[in-house]
């Protein structure tokens, strides 16, 4: 049995170009160069080659109802209590400033540190960990 060495994690969206290249700035990743044509999907890349391929393809319809999957930037690994707090807040907002929506703060309970759920640029929700 063959196992799985990469994967990639596809979003369906409005605009690809536009949601990659926040994702980009969100994890430090690289995008190709965007096709003078325009396209109906974009990547965007780990640049270490660590992280998995993100990809961005257009869809016609709009979100309708909360995504079952997402993803975790993980600012605060190993951090609690205040300390993980302050990390987590200045991580909020650099990417609020990059068009990113502040939902919530998770308070950390006995099975869990905090974290804050946010949405990005086409209200995709994700945390911040």
């Amino acid at each position: 049995m063959a196992s799985v060495k990469q994967f990639q994690v596809t979003f369906d969206c409005a605009e690809p170009e536009r949601l990659a290249q926040f994702w980009s700035e969100v994890l430090g990743y690289v995008t190709p160069p965007p096709s003078p044509e325009g396209q109906s999907s974009a990547v965007c890349t780990d640049p270490t080659g660590v992280g998995p391929r993100l990809y961005f393809q257009r869809v016609p319809e709009g979100k309708v109802v909360k995504n079952r999957v997402h993803l975790c930037v993980r600012s605060g690994t190993g951090l609690v209590g205040a300390e993980r707090l302050a990390v987590l807040e200045a991580e909020c907002a650099r990417l609020v400033a990059l068009g990113a929506v502040r939902l919530r703060l998770l308070p950390a309970d006995e099975e869990n540190e905090s974290c804050i759920v946010m949405q990005d640029i086409e209200g995709n929700e994700f945390c911040v960990d």
